[in-house]
């Protein structure tokens, strides 16, 4: 890479998971280490080369594999995927830019949940793993994260405004909902952790707006965390980390993402909840951070501001470990890609950490 914000060829550092290992273990990484949940398609092609590209358009790569060679180029240690075809019943919305809430519910009442037909994990096309596995460049490893989260399939199933009344007035139907959505997604990670390509989860759940959470945390305690915290038991008991992805104010949750669920890594942070720089002062040393630098900062700032707010934040990280710089959600089309270059630039012109 030359200036701030070019991108000129694929970095020239062999993956090692074992460095998001690190950052996931809270410990200093030997390098600074880069995370992100998802990029944008022009993106992706643009750092998966022009080849790869061209052979993904002839029909001879699969798109999962344009991710990963693009993730590789770009200096990351791993790919992000879905690890099977398995979805939960859902109607489709109308607006592709933005997802209502209440829009496309599939369960209204008991006789809609009754009839209706789910798919299973067992059941699901999981030769993704397989071909993935088979030709991830050395060094790298699959992160999978799942088809959405347990409250976020049961918003989705249920909408989110009936999903509220019906906490009020029939909580043990409520219940019958949540564990028929959590007990399949812990069958899927079950899966998941099993194959040797696989070297971390991300169980992807938004539980916050950003001033509180979507619903009472005794509420989440009651019918979501208990599906979260066998879900980060799997992945344990499997020797691989569990990260928790998801949007919103968690500030009333996160002893209990910490002490009761046990995740090892927080991802998805916003300025107007709490800066990431906040954020890894108040729990650095008790769980992973992971990314943080706003999105709307990314797009807004120029790209030496996000290359020095991105420095700032691998130095701050570099103290005590724990941390792998990223975006607070992902990168969406509209972000820079000259911002984007220079946020990922200051992790690998970085040398070694351990030798600050």
């Amino acid at each position: 890479m030359g200036s701030i914000g070019e991108w000129n060829s694929p970095i020239q550092r062999a993956p090692d998971f074992s460095e998001l290992l690190a950052v996931l273990r809270r410990e200093r990484p030997r390098r600074p280490v880069l995370f992100e949940l998802f990029l944008n398609t022009p993106l992706y092609r643009m750092l998966a080369g022009e080849e790869v590209a061209r052979a993904y358009d002839a029909g001879e790569l699969t798109w999962e594999e344009v991710q990963m060679w693009a993730m590789r180029n770009a200096g990351y240690d791993y790919v992000t995927v879905r690890a099977s075809t398995f979805e939960f019943p859902r109607r489709e919305q109308h607006c592709e830019k933005t997802l209502s809430l209440n829009e496309g519910a599939v369960i209204t009442d008991r006789a809609s949940f009754e009839a209706l037909s789910w798919t299973e994990p067992d059941g699901s096309d999981w030769s993704m793993l397989d071909k993935l596995g088979s030709v991830l460049p050395e060094g790298m490893k699959l992160i999978v994260y799942g088809p959405g989260g347990v409250l976020e399939n049961v918003v989705r199933m249920v909408g989110y405004e009936n999903l509220c009344l019906l906490l009020a007035d029939d909580p043990e139907f409520v219940a019958e909902i949540f564990d028929a959505v959590g007990s399949r997604l812990l069958r899927y990670y079950e899966l998941c952790v099993r194959h040797p390509a696989v070297g971390a989860i991300v169980s992807n759940d938004d539980w916050g707006f950003k001033s509180q959470t979507m619903v009472s945390p005794a509420d989440l305690r009651r019918y979501v965390f208990p599906w979260h915290a066998r879900i980060v038991a799997v992945a344990h008991a499997a020797g691989k980390p569990a990260i928790l992805h998801s949007c919103g104010n968690l500030s009333a949750v996160m002893d209990d993402v910490i002490e009761v669920m046990r995740f090892d890594a927080k991802h998805s942070y916003e300025d107007t909840i709490q800066p990431v720089e906040e954020a890894y002062e108040q729990y650095c040393g008790r769980i992973a951070i992971l990314g943080g630098i706003d999105v709307n900062f990314v797009c807004r700032a120029t790209a030496q501001e996000v290359y020095e707010r991105s420095r700032g934040m691998v130095e701050r990280g570099s103290r005590c470990g724990g941390y792998a710089l990223g975006t607070g959600n992902s990168v969406p089309e509209y972000v820079p890609q000259k911002n984007y270059f220079a946020m990922i630039q200051a992790a690998w012109e970085e040398g070694e950490t351990g030798k600050r």
